[in-house]
């Protein structure tokens, strides 16, 4: 059993996933707006917020990015918007997952199973690959001797490259590993997190170290150093 925070408007979906939610087990916590939404977020007992966008106070976008300044949890983006670039700025906010209404509840909470999988998984030890070190229990990653400031997507795609060093890996993969969202023209959302991660490493994909990427192949992470 998990506590799921639902921040909805709509009185019908907020009560049909609360009410399918519960019947699987879940405690789940209810918001109709936003701002009730990221009061409600601050509970530590919360472990996943799922979140719709067309909220009546404030849109749920900044919602999530309020969300994401004050918690690291989950975070299952529910909305009618399916803009390609939209998305990729959802991610790039710190969203965790998304699905495109409508939808069934139970898909809501395979979703959602699938997340607290994600969180539940143990960590291994610490990474190294050159100067960089991560440590997944920390969750920090240090280049050198300065620790990087990482969104939690990027420190989940960089911790993915690296402890994949060496190997060629397919954006295909990296969206159905890292994204665990394997849809078609999704190439975008892998390339906006890897210019982050490049200029966070001090590089450019004109002048890589750490990250190189093969047109139509795929991305590796490698010791520059070897």
């Amino acid at each position: 059993m998990a506590s799921i925070l639902l921040i909805e408007d709509d009185p019908q979906i907020r009560q049909t996933l609360a009410t399918t939610l519960a019947e699987k087990g879940h405690d789940v916590t209810s918001a109709p707006n936003g701002i009730a939404g990221v009061q409600a977020a601050l509970h530590d007992d919360i472990a996943v917020v799922v979140l719709d966008l067309g909220l009546p106070d404030i849109d749920g976008a900044e919602v999530l990015q309020m969300i994401r300044a004050v918690r690291d949890i989950p975070v299952l983006v529910a909305t009618a918007r399916d803009d390609q670039a939209e998305i990729v700025e959802l991610f790039n906010a710190g969203a965790d997952d998304y699905v495109v209404k409508p939808f069934t509840a139970e898909h809501i909470e395979a979703r959602v199973r699938a997340l607290l999988r994600r969180t539940e998984e143990p960590t291994a030890g610490p990474i190294t690959v050159g100067e960089l070190k991560i440590d997944l229990d920390a969750h920090s990653a240090i280049l050198g001797d300065v620790e990087l400031e990482l969104t939690a997507k990027e420190f989940e795609l960089l911790s993915y490259l690296a402890g994949n060093e060496g190997k060629m890996i397919t954006k295909r993969r990296l969206l159905a590993e890292v994204w665990h969202q394997p849809y078609g023209g999704g190439d975008k959302t892998v390339d906006v997190h890897l210019s982050w991660l490049r200029r966070k490493l001090g590089e450019s994909a004109a002048e890589p170290r750490y990250i190189h990427t093969k047109r139509g192949v795929g991305v590796k992470l490698i010791n520059p150093n070897s």
